[in-house]
């Protein structure tokens, strides 16, 4: 059904003019679940993304999001440096425009196996969305830890679909899974544990953005100056109220308890405010820092 879906939008950027997303002036962001996204829905439902003009586009997964500005449905996007580089390769017209947040243990790779076990086994499989930032952290969860990468077997699926895995039965397998809040908590729930995370992987870091083209990024400015204030400002009522952010916003994030909610709070650092030496840092991901707003 996600791919029927995923067609009829593909089918209607080609068979429309232009995109609906381009033709109002109507900001539309593509995203999905994820801690770090927490401010945008925060900001939706308190009506303060209604009062610019901002509208959402929620999905399950990082692919998703980004296939979806790819036909021309959103003018701005969620990402990570993933997500990015892959659009920036494909169209060659986008640019960072808000710093959000890096992962700092929210992003994770789960297993019903030790990871000595995991080192001693000749098969294992690994569950994960292939075309996001959690290719990367599996290939540095093997790189760090000596593992024989011949010894995976890849399947790709969604973190939707991965949850209506029924592990149960493959419970003889030496799983691995690379996922993400709020998906792990019901695979904690199933008996897996964490191996890893971008805790304690120091060789990869984790930055999600709110990216659009670069004509929007030109035009618009004055509107993104007033998204990036109401960003900051969603991000200061989450943090000292957390309890009514959990509220209006578990919907977005599979509908996670309190307790999962502060925790997963805890695993992302907000980057809404950039200092110049995360700045030069990310350069190195083509961000360009003359597009992001401070």
């Amino acid at each position: 059904m996600k791919n029927f879906i995923l067609f009829l939008l593909i089918a209607f950027s080609f068979i429309s003019c232009s995109s609906t997303a381009q033709k109002d002036e109507t900001i539309t962001i593509s995203t999905n679940q994820w801690i770090g996204y927490t401010p945008l829905f925060y900001a939706y439902e308190k009506g303060y993304l209604k009062e610019l003009d901002v509208k959402l586009i929620n999905s399950v997964s990082l692919a998703e999001a980004a296939d979806i500005y790819r036909v021309g449905q959103a003018n701005m996007v969620t990402t990570t440096q993933h997500e990015f580089n892959a659009l920036r390769d494909d169209t060659h017209n986008i640019v960072p425009v808000i710093l959000l947040d890096r992962s700092n243990g929210a992003d994770m790779v789960l297993s019903n196996r030790s990871l000595q076990e995991l080192k001693d086994s000749k098969k294992i499989y690994a569950y994960l969305e292939v075309d996001s930032i959690n290719r990367e952290i599996l290939k540095d969860f093997i790189k760090n830890n000596n593992l024989n990468e011949n010894n995976f077997v890849i399947i790709n699926k969604d973190q939707e679909q991965i949850q209506n895995v029924n592990f149960k039965k493959l419970h003889n397998r030496d799983l691995l899974i690379v996922t993400y809040t709020p998906y792990d908590a019901p695979l904690k729930e199933q008996g897996f544990k964490e191996v890893a995370s971008t805790k304690n992987i120091d060789s990869i870091i984790v930055i999600d953005a709110l990216c659009s083209t670069k004509e929007l990024r030109k035009n618009k400015e004055e509107q993104l100056l007033r998204l990036k204030k109401i960003i900051d400002k969603s991000i200061d009522e989450i943090t000292q109220n957390p309890r009514q952010a959990h509220k209006i916003t578990a919907k977005y994030l599979s509908n996670i308890s309190y307790a999962e909610f502060t925790s997963a709070l805890k695993n992302i650092k907000w980057i809404n405010k950039p200092s110049d030496e995360l700045l030069e840092f990310i350069s190195k991901y083509h961000y360009n820092r003359e597009t992001i707003l401070k």
